[in-house]
């Protein structure tokens, strides 16, 4: 009689390895909002499955795919999140190879105290687009304003305050992520 086999414990998005297995210099990001949504959607690991969380008001959208890196736990207690720039948007629950070009440092008060809420900027490693960035200042100062107060903007419409403290590099945005790592 056969031995029974040992199954490996299931993997849900929020559980895939932080790496891709095919290319370790590739991040994997779980997209939660595609680009050009007025709809906030956010994965619920608890039901595995993706949430509305709010709908942004008319004139504003998403300017690219926004989602977080599974398996990491941020300051704020959420997964790393993720801006993805590539050249078509996605849809939730997507899962793509990214390259990590930098991330905005930011801060928002929440349950009375302030914590860190840093976005992780990173270029799909498919696209055509955005081959040659390869640090934020490859995106231009007008283009980096442009995604830190859309954030500004976001966290405001749900009377938050978000702070942001600077832009860094990709090899910070890698310590972040191994900060992060569960």
């Amino acid at each position: 009689m056969a031995k029974p086999r040992r199954r490996a414990p299931a993997r849900t998005l929020a559980t895939l390895p932080v790496r891709q297995a095919r290319d370790a210099d590739l991040i994997q990001v779980v997209i939660e909002t595609p680009k050009g949504s007025r709809n906030k959607y956010a994965f619920d690991p608890a039901q595995h499955v993706f949430r509305l969380k709010t709908v942004l008001p008319a004139g504003m959208a998403f300017p690219y795919d926004f989602g977080f890196v599974p398996s990491t736990k941020a300051d704020d207690g959420d997964p790393l999140d993720v801006l993805v720039l590539m050249d078509e948007a996605a849809f939730p629950g997507c899962v793509v190879g990214c390259r990590v070009i930098g991330a905005i440092l930011g801060e928002q008060d929440q349950d009375g105290k302030t914590v860190e809420n840093d976005r992780l900027i990173a270029a799909e490693s498919e696209n055509h687009h955005y081959t040659t960035v390869r640090r934020p200042s490859d995106l231009g100062k007008r283009f980096l304003r442009e995604l830190e107060q859309f954030f500004v903007d976001y966290h405001e419409l749900s009377k938050e305050k978000f702070r942001v403290r600077k832009c860094v590099g990709k090899r910070r945005a890698l310590q972040l992520i191994k900060r992060a790592a569960r």
